[in-house]
């Protein structure tokens, strides 16, 4: 069976690329319109990229809009700024939702349509060039032809897609996650664990794929913890952005399954980062599918040393399950409740929730097909 396989138009990777990518980024366009957020601002980070492009002879404007999730209200906001600005391009500087949010305020943009419009659809006209520069090693976003946006007028979450989203440059320079504070570092760093094992888990995976999401999970099984543990060792730092930027490739092409199905209902509602909700949900949705794909676990066990001479399939899998929800409680991932969700409000919308990751489809990709019943059980297990 043939498979398209679809990565970023250009990709600067490893110490230094910021500072080479104001050689493409003079080619993209007259003026930028920098998407990012006030905390970018405030580190130095966005200064970083102003310099570039100053030194480079390319004008710039910068939105700062981008205040936790995105939201359409934000995009919409983008969109006039980068109208009234006369910007041709567009840079997204920061963790996932400032480089979705650049993605989205291309759509709008480009197609002329409000961005909950593109719901249900394919986004294939053609944006103008993009450049997406992470500050984080998780989302991945820099490598996809996805953004996630919160339609606040129904409560959820959009999963919005097509070839067009894929950014034209994508800058990996592990200085900028340097910055990253550790709940940050442990919750995105997770995050890309869930792509790369969702990827290779998922029903959509075909052997090109296979091989970025192999590398991703043995990249952050030896790298996460140090990264956590010491936020300047810039060894781990650069495999780190490597590893997101990997797992972002291989789910782009392979989809995800049902952490991510399952995490975008309580970002919607209860407004827990998507690669926070993520990371409390990986391991009991993991323990669910682990039965329905108990080789492709095992082969995740031999690829990260965990599988030893003599056990079953079976055991290899429960083994990578085992070290997966090790990593987590060694991170000291966030609960619900540490968040600050009332656990009443929570069952209350339990059902609601349910249905809506059924809905966004990715649930189906699982290899162990979930009923309502099941999401609903895990929803459940995550207050155990």
């Amino acid at each position: 069976m043939a498979n398209l396989f679809s990565v970023p138009g250009r990709i600067l990777s490893g110490e230094g690329a910021l500072e080479m990518s104001g050689l493409y980024l003079k080619t993209f366009g007259k003026k930028a319109l920098i998407v990012t957020d006030e905390m970018m601002e405030k580190l130095g980070n966005l200064k970083r990229v102003t310099d570039v492009l100053e030194q480079a002879g390319v004008a710039y404007a910068v939105y700062t809009g981008v205040s936790g999730e995105p939201t359409d209200e934000m995009i919409e906001k983008g969109a006039v700024q980068y109208k009234a600005d006369g910007c041709d391009f567009l840079i997204g500087l920061g963790g996932g939702s400032p480089i979705d949010s650049m993605k989205a305020i291309g759509a709008v943009v480009s197609g002329g349509k409000n961005i909950a419009e593109y719901m249900g659809g394919i986004i294939d006209q053609k944006l103008p060039p993009t450049a997406a520069i992470p500050t984080t090693a998780g989302t991945g976003s820099e490598a996809t032809q996805f953004t996630i946006i919160t339609d606040t007028k129904n409560n959820v979450k959009m999963l919005l897609k097509g070839p067009s989203l894929l950014p034209s440059l994508a800058v990996i320079d592990p200085v900028f996650t340097a910055t990253a504070p550790q709940s940050v570092t442990a919750a995105t760093g997770i995050d890309a664990l869930c792509h790369a094992v969702e990827a290779f888990t998922s029903l959509k995976a075909f052997p090109l794929a296979d091989s970025f999401a192999v590398s991703a999970v043995k990249r952050i099984f030896r790298n996460l913890k140090r990264a956590y543990d010491k936020g300047d060792d810039m060894e781990a730092r650069e495999q780190m952005a490597l590893a997101a930027l990997e797992a972002g490739i291989s789910f782009n092409n392979s989809s995800v399954t049902i952490v991510h199905g399952m995490s975008r209902p309580i970002g919607a509602l209860y407004h827990v980062p998507h690669g926070l909700s993520n990371a409390m949900l990986l391991p009991e949705c993991l323990k669910f599918a682990v039965s329905g794909a108990e080789e492709r676990f095992c082969e995740l066990a031999r690829e990260t040393g965990l599988y030893e001479d003599g056990m079953t399939v079976q055991q290899g899998a429960q083994v990578f399950i085992s070290a997966v929800c090790d990593l987590c409680a060694s991170l000291n991932v966030q609960t619900l409740a540490e968040f600050g969700v009332d656990k009443e409000d929570f069952f209350q919308n339990i059902s609601k929730m349910a249905d809506d990751a059924i809905a966004s489809g990715s649930p189906a990709n699982t290899r162990r097909q979930p009923t309502k019943e099941n999401i609903i059980a895990i929803y459940e297990a995550l207050w155990k």
